[in-house]
């Protein structure tokens, strides 16, 4: 698979866009725990994803609140479980961990929950942001407490 990248600028800084096609495949923010590097044998495209990055100039913009966009996430089955969990949190809304345990049906596995969380290869159009601790605390986030603190401020969530 020979993926292709961009990057844009955003209210969090620049993110990397990473994917095949019309289908995205990774996005990654500029700081935080896990930045996302391009891989050596992806082709830089600037052109690439110019539909979703539309898509996410208009959530920054605070016009659009639910991505309409081809994506392939990747983990095992349980990773997948929890992201498409991650996916069904409405915009504006917080969940906890233990909250994503109970909609998999694994209400013992919050910490497993988490670390599948930590992996999301598309933060931000899969909203891991929206995970919060149980005491409601800005808990771990790849792109850093500050950016989850913006990305849950510009939907509502948190004041």
């Amino acid at each position: 698979m020979q993926l292709e990248y961009t990057y844009m600028q955003s209210a969090v800084g620049q993110l990397l866009l990473a994917g095949e096609g019309k289908v995205l495949h990774y996005l990654g923010f500029p700081m935080g725990k896990m930045p996302l590097s391009p891989a050596s044998d992806w082709i830089f495209n600037r052109l690439a994803f110019k539909p979703i990055r539309r898509q996410i100039e208009a959530y920054f913009a605070g016009e659009c609140k639910q991505f309409d966009i081809a994506i392939a996430p990747f983990g095992t089955e349980f990773q997948m479980q929890v992201l498409s969990a991650l996916q069904q949190i409405p915009y504006g809304q917080t969940r906890s961990y233990k909250d994503i345990a109970r909609v998999i049906d694994r209400p013992k596995a919050v910490r497993a929950v988490g670390a599948a969380n930590g992996r999301n290869p598309m933060p931000l159009i899969i909203p891991c942001h929206r995970v919060i601790g149980a005491n409601g605390s800005l808990t771990g986030f790849a792109g850093g407490e500050d950016t989850k603190a913006f990305l849950l401020r510009l939907e509502g969530a948190i004041k």
